[in-house]
């Protein structure tokens, strides 16, 4: 059986500087076509989206979607919560998470996983101030060694 293909959609690059990523998941979204059609054109955003668990289900809020231009009376509200698809069994394991202090659900990135759209959602603890700036620290330092070592090789 053949690895599936991935094609990454959206990226959410400010949850790593925010948070302690502890634990992915892969979940599927429940879409409409017109937003599926939107979606392999690239226009969806996760900036600003976060994900909250009520009655036993997942949501997606704040996932931007853009209308597609050709759907018409099809297209759907672009901020309009979504349902993400996970089983019972996980879901209850992050409720049990969440409950515990410091804990928050952040969505990592939208992809396609062979026809199918993905979202991966990361069970996150929030970054400290301090926590930011040793990592800026530590990034800056490596590109300096990264800038050294080119400047090396070229002699």
């Amino acid at each position: 059986m053949g690895r599936e293909r991935i094609k990454l959609i959206a990226n959410n690059k400010r949850a790593f500087h925010d948070y302690f990523i502890d634990e992915k998941y892969e979940t599927g979204i429940e879409l409409f076509g017109t937003e599926v059609k939107s979606i392999r054109m690239g226009k969806c955003s996760i900036k600003e989206a976060f994900i909250r668990i009520e009655k036993g289900e997942v949501y997606i809020t704040g996932m931007h979607i853009s209308p597609y231009e050709k759907g018409n009376i099809f297209n759907k509200d672009p901020l309009r919560c979504r349902k993400l698809l996970l089983h019972k069994n996980e879901i209850l394991k992050l409720k049990g998470k969440i409950a515990e202090k410091g804990f928050t659900l952040v969505p990592l990135q939208v992809y396609f996983k062979g026809s199918l759209v993905k979202v991966e959602i990361g069970l996150a603890r929030g970054k400290k101030l301090y926590d930011k700036r040793a990592d800026i620290a530590k990034r800056d330092q490596r590109r300096e060694l990264e800038k050294d070592f080119k400047v090396r090789n070229l002699y």
